[in-house]
């Protein structure tokens, strides 16, 4: 359980299945405002097939609630509007669509008197997206594209973020714009989920840690107790015997 006073996020009992195919089971976890939670593990440990689940796009059991209502038996589309984001790993940009055109999309989620003032937060976060407005998605770059990918979740003016691998295929000087955009973030009160594979990464930025082997929770705690190389690959390796 979080230490934060409010808590944004909480998840019991949580699955994950594909037909029969259960691939996490029994995950329970929750994020508190201005915190985020990486949740890690090997390849193939149920980490996409979880924030699936959560936002309602794989098939799943558990109980779930943002800000204490109900989301559970709502379809994805309802779950995003109570507030829950997912940016996948495919980043879920519309590439034929100009950089402005997907944040106006995705800033139909948010009030109307509102859309203007958070597609303008998009871009003091990535600047790079105030000179790109009439650009194509599919014509900038991956790092690019990250940072439409996330500022378009933004614009939807989200109750808590979920991140699925968003440094994976990018140069490392995009990832400490991506560090200081969830920190800004994480300062105005956002709760963010953040599955990552680059653990040092992962490692700049949490406040608290899962580790996910197998569909299950193998270890949690507060950022620092279990990052450690040795430590996290023991982990794998404890859960994989």
């Amino acid at each position: 359980m979080t230490k934060h006073a409010e808590i944004l996020l909480e998840c019991s009992g949580i699955s994950a299945r594909y037909g029969h195919i259960r691939v996490c089971r029994e995950v329970n976890f929750s994020v508190g405002a201005g915190e985020i939670v990486t949740v890690l593990g090997p390849n193939g440990a149920g980490k996409t097939s979880l924030l699936g689940s959560i936002a309602g796009i794989v098939a799943g059991e558990g109980a779930i609630s943002v800000r204490g209502k109900s989301i559970d038996r709502l379809p994805a589309y309802r779950r995003a509007r109570a507030g829950l984001r997912l940016v996948p790993e495919g980043r879920g940009l519309f590439g034929t669509m100009t950089v402005r055109e997907n944040l106006l999309l995705g800033s139909r989620l948010a009030p109307e008197d509102r859309r203007h003032e958070l597609i303008a937060k998009a871009t003091q976060l990535f600047p790079v997206l105030a000179d790109r407005m009439e650009q194509r998605a599919r014509d900038m770059s991956g790092g690019e594209q990250q940072m439409l990918a996330v500022g378009k979740a933004i614009a939807g003016d989200p109750t808590v973020l979920m991140l699925d691998e968003p440094t994976q295929g990018l140069a490392p000087q995009v990832f400490d714009i991506l560090r200081r955009a969830l920190e800004a973030l994480r300062n105005d009160g956002m709760g963010i989920v953040l599955v990552e594979q680059h653990h040092a990464f992962a490692a700049s930025v949490a406040d608290r840690n899962i580790v996910l082997v197998n569909g299950q929770i193998v270890h949690s705690g507060e950022a620092g107790q279990i990052l450690g190389r040795e430590a996290l690959m023991a982990s794998y390796t404890e859960s994989e015997i």
